[in-house]
């Protein structure tokens, strides 16, 4: 027993030293951090009242001696972090492994900021010659999360990395500068730790610009009991488990609801598309809208595109307000199509994802994340409309046409606008010079014949490159 407390009382003893050099490491950080708001490293080894900046070798020596004394810090941080990984508490080692870990970054970009320019191998990214003009964005925010996240982040090897640059600089959206508070709300959390439950915050910043939304150091709320999936022969036209959603944001607390034919569902675009059987199920299938006057119709049938390039047509965007049907369409004529939404009153994202395709949570301020000449389709319906400014539908419809390969094909879904807007609609889309296999105006009954449908299938042509 007295052997026993012996070392119970020595591991006691290393625990309270260990501690005590933590505090200790942050002190000098804390001395550090506070001496470089009064002068910054370089501005203070090249200051004539610490060095003269004419005698070589005392700069040289001072740069040395400043470099190993951080090479000595660094080192023995991540010694203590090791011993804290073999630490039994993972709690404990979490949150003491991020504190050390923040430090050693804190640390690390000091060091990376005393590289000379004309040390070997040191090459400098444009931004890095101007790190503190870089990094102001970051003290526009108070909260020390936002300021992490938007500061560049050198390279530990303190040369160019695989992608050709000496560290990372992440970005957020410009409107996030303007929407300050609601930024800092959302990036105010404990590290390692839940997220709040504010997606619909989230998608607030998003629709106003401030997209790139910053990452995030906590975890993402999900629902309660999550119940394994239906097999992907059930999900396509099965209506979800409900408790495969989190539905504290939403007016609808179940699918059943968002199905019902109700105006009180949250939401006013494609407020059938969770009814799946009456409403979804024929659709580009069979016509659905037809004008009784003149038996024209602006429904275009999935057979009738892909009958325009046999066994040409195999991946594409949909970029659209809704459920995914579309793409469970195509994919019964093996075409894989990627779905980009946001939730507007409604789960869509993770109705499409519970029915076994592919969701993209996308605004459309955000450029399309995919490279030059890539896909063979974009289909769009109930999205761009009249709603939407020319300028920002010619971003758009060139940014169509860089994604969509030579000979891919933009199909135009309803499209529907004011009769007076409507030419000044088409030439946007004219102005692309594509070849027309489909070109379609049709009146829109609800709206007392002021409004039309237009619907069109465009193919890109081949560009000569120079």
């Amino acid at each position: 027993m007295r052997k026993s407390n012996v070392i119970n009382k020595l591991g006691a003893w290393r625990g309270i030293h260990r501690l005590i050099f933590i505090f200790c490491i942050l002190a000098l950080l804390i001395c550090m951090a506070t001496f470089s708001k009064i002068y910054s490293f370089r501005s203070f080894l090249a200051s004539n009242s610490f060095c003269n900046c004419n005698n070589a070798i005392n700069s040289c020596t001072a740069d040395h001696h400043v470099d190993l004394t951080l090479d000595t810090v660094i080192q023995k941080i991540q010694h203590e972090i090791e011993i804290l990984r073999q630490l039994p508490n993972e709690k404990v080692f979490g949150k003491q492994a991020i504190f050390l870990a923040d430090i050693l970054n804190l640390v690390e970009s000091v060091q990376n900021s005393l590289v000379p320019n004309g040390e070997p191998g040191a090459v400098l990214h444009s931004l890095s010659r101007q790190t503190e003009q870089v990094n102001a964005p970051a003290e526009y925010f108070l909260t020390e999360e936002i300021r992490k996240y938007v500061r560049i982040k050198p390279n530990r090897l303190k040369k160019q990395n695989f992608m050709g640059a000496n560290g990372s600089f992440t970005s957020i959206g410009h409107a996030c500068f303007s929407m300050k508070s609601e930024v800092e709300e959302y990036m105010d959390y404990d590290v390692g730790e839940m997220c709040n439950d504010d997606w619909r915050l989230a998608q607030k910043l998003m629709v106003h610009g401030c997209d790139p939304l910053p990452r995030r150091r906590c975890f993402a709320r999900a629902p309660q009991l999550y119940n394994k999936p239906y097999p992907i022969n059930e999900s396509l036209w099965k209506l979800p488990d409900d408790k495969n959603v989190r539905w504290s944001q939403y007016r609808c607390k179940n699918f059943t609801c968002l199905a019902r034919n109700s105006t009180l569902k949250g939401f006013f675009k494609c407020t059938d598309c969770f009814n799946l059987t009456h409403h979804e199920s024929p659709r580009w299938i069979v016509h659905s809208y037809q004008d009784s006057n003149s038996k024209m119709t602006a429904d275009i049938l999935i057979t009738e595109v892909l009958n325009l390039k046999p066994g040409e047509i195999r991946i594409g965007l949909d970029f659209s307000v809704g459920t995914g049907t579309f793409a469970a369409r195509m994919r019964e004529h093996n075409v894989t199509i990627v779905s980009a939404t946001i939730n507007l009153g409604a789960p869509f994202n993770e109705m499409i994802a519970l029915r076994g395709l592919v969701p993209l949570y996308l605004t459309i301020n955000q450029r399309l994340p995919f490279f030059d000449n890539t896909l063979d389709l974009i289909h769009t319906t109930r999205f761009l409309d009249g709603w939407i400014d020319l300028v920002l539908l010619d971003f758009v419809l060139y940014d169509f046409d860089r994604v969509l390969r030579p000979g891919g094909l933009l199909w135009i879904d309803s499209f529907f606008c004011s009769k007076e807007e409507l030419n000044d609609y088409l030439e946007a889309f004219k102005i692309l010079r594509y070849k027309q296999h489909k070109w379609l105006v049709v009146p829109k009954l609800d709206k007392d014949d002021s409004e039309v449908f237009f619907s069109a299938v465009l193919e890109k042509p081949p560009r000569p490159f120079r």
